[in-house]
């Protein structure tokens, strides 16, 4: 999927040759503030080109594809209009035929579990709910690749739940990629992990891997004794914190 891709801000490199392939299912990206996580992503998205190298998300060898959903980290909502009318008209503006925009909206909230509140407005929803209506907007092409910036940021615990519940149940017949800086996400969700530091990919395996090269890790003298903390250590070891 991605192939030696590099991306650079002007002077800053973003990202460096990162070679990384994502098969069906839940696969965690990982990395500090500034590791290249979000630029990744909107490679992936199709919302920049890469500077060298290639995005490929299909067979063809395309580098975009409507076969891909994304949910950024932060995304806008119109407050007055309804649910149902939102993830339509998402529908309709990634390609689905007009008539075919309702049916594409009510399985699509269906999937995220927002299916009873289809003619409620945005507005009157709660932070966890519109955070999945957006998870809604993006399926609503029923894109084959379905990639994901911190949906959990900011959502309480029980809302985290219910939203780790749809990532689940999504991830079980799509490519679903899933960006967080939250340990218990990957833990919770993912089969796989790649782990950015300093825009390189610095770890691609699955989670028992890396939980076990996490609690390899000295800390103070000692062997495991906070996972977050041995986390931190070894990308330090890898590759390196942004400053």
């Amino acid at each position: 999927m991605v192939e030696n891709v590099g991306f650079t801000y002007g002077r800053k490199q973003a990202l460096s040759d990162v070679n990384w392939a994502v098969d069906t299912g839940i696969t965690g990206l990982l990395g500090p503030n500034g590791a290249g996580k979000t630029t990744l992503l909107n490679l992936l998205a199709g919302l920049a080109k890469p500077t060298t190298g290639r995005i490929v998300v299909d067979d063809t060898g395309r580098s975009s594809s409507p076969r891909v959903g994304f949910v950024p980290q932060r995304f806008s909502l119109a407050g007055e209009m309804k649910v149902r009318d939102t993830v339509a008209y998402a529908a309709w503006v990634n390609g689905v035929p007009r008539k075919e925009c309702p049916d594409a909206s009510a399985k699509a909230l269906a999937a995220v579990q927002l299916d009873e509140f289809a003619t409620s407005r945005v507005r009157s929803l709660s932070g966890g709910q519109r955070q999945r209506l957006g998870v809604a907007a993006a399926l609503a092409h029923e894109p084959d690749i379905l990639v994901l910036d911190e949906p959990t940021v900011g959502l309480d615990p029980g809302q985290r739940l219910r939203l780790r519940e749809v990532i689940a149940d999504l991830g079980s017949s799509r490519t679903v990629l899933l960006s967080t800086h939250l340990i218990e996400d990957v833990s919770h969700l993912c089969k796989r992990v790649g782990v950015l530091a300093k825009g390189k990919l610095v770890f691609d395996g699955t989670e028992a891997e890396l939980t076990t090269m996490i609690g390899d890790v000295q800390l103070d003298g000692t062997l495991g004794s906070s996972f977050e903390r041995g986390y931190l250590e070894l990308i330090n070891r890898l590759g390196g914190v942004s400053e």
